[in-house]
């Protein structure tokens, strides 16, 4: 059986902020799924998905188990333990022993936690999200100034493997001219799209400098990373982050 493997973000959080990213392996989840599918929505088997959180829970000894939201490329932040009412795509807590996760197979997961260690946030950000503006909401919900924040940026899709229309990139140069530098031309009228790149530029505008990235592209290995954009019918990875 294969064993689960994680990614831990190489940032300046203090000891008490905890995060990981699950990748693929070492799960129970049958293909299209397999094997470490960690999301309930895609068409997996319940019971495969309820052995995979358990399992997820062992590994990383959480105290209690990660809330799940329910993600739609928006704006909204769920702030925990009391997520409110309706779909959220931020979660954030100022609690330890509470656990924020986002659910991501492409899109960009963004890891955010205070200096002093007391809160901690995940923005879930595809380009609907970025767009929308869930990186600002997720650092506004933490509630402290950002330049006391820091940031790590998970696996998602790479530069060279986003291709989006001219719509997609119209819709960030609205706001801000110079993302023109994370957008280089594709085939056809198609575009090539910088996910962290855009990501960066809205972290560093709202007063957040500290940031660090894996630089790994989960359309580009499917040994270790589910993709929405590779393979359509697939599982989902978890980024994770609470305080102990």
């Amino acid at each position: 059986m294969a064993t689960l493997e994680f990614l831990y973000p190489e940032w300046a959080a203090p000891p008490g902020v905890r995060a990981a990213m699950t990748t693929r392996p070492g799960g129970v989840s049958r293909e299209p799924y397999a094997s470490f599918n960690l999301a309930q929505h895609v068409g997996d088997e319940p019971a495969a998905v309820a052995e995979n959180r358990r399992r997820l829970r062992a590994a990383l000894e959480l105290a209690a188990e990660p809330t799940w939201l329910d993600q739609v490329h928006g704006a909204r932040v769920a702030v925990l333990p009391s997520a409110g009412e309706g779909p959220a795509d931020g979660v954030v807590t100022f609690e330890r022993g509470t656990v924020c996760a986002v659910l991501v197979a492409d899109c960009l997961p963004v890891f955010l936690a205070s200096r002093a260690g007391d809160r901690v946030g995940i923005a879930h950000a595809g380009w609907r999200g970025l767009v929308a503006g869930v990186v600002e909401a997720t650092i506004a919900a933490l509630d402290c100034e950002p330049a006391e924040l820091v940031a790590w940026l998970g696996p998602s899709i790479g530069r060279d493997a986003f291709e989006v229309g001219g719509e997609v990139r119209e819709a960030f140069l609205t706001g801000d001219p110079g993302a023109a530098a994370a957008f280089r031309a594709g085939r056809g009228d198609r575009w090539l799209a910088d996910l962290p790149a855009l990501a960066r530029r809205r972290l560093a505008a709202a007063g957040v400098d500290a940031v660090t990235g894996c630089d790994l592209c989960t359309h580009s290995d499917p040994a270790s990373f589910y993709s929405y954009r590779r393979d359509g019918a697939t599982g989902r990875m978890a980024a994770l982050a609470w305080l102990a």
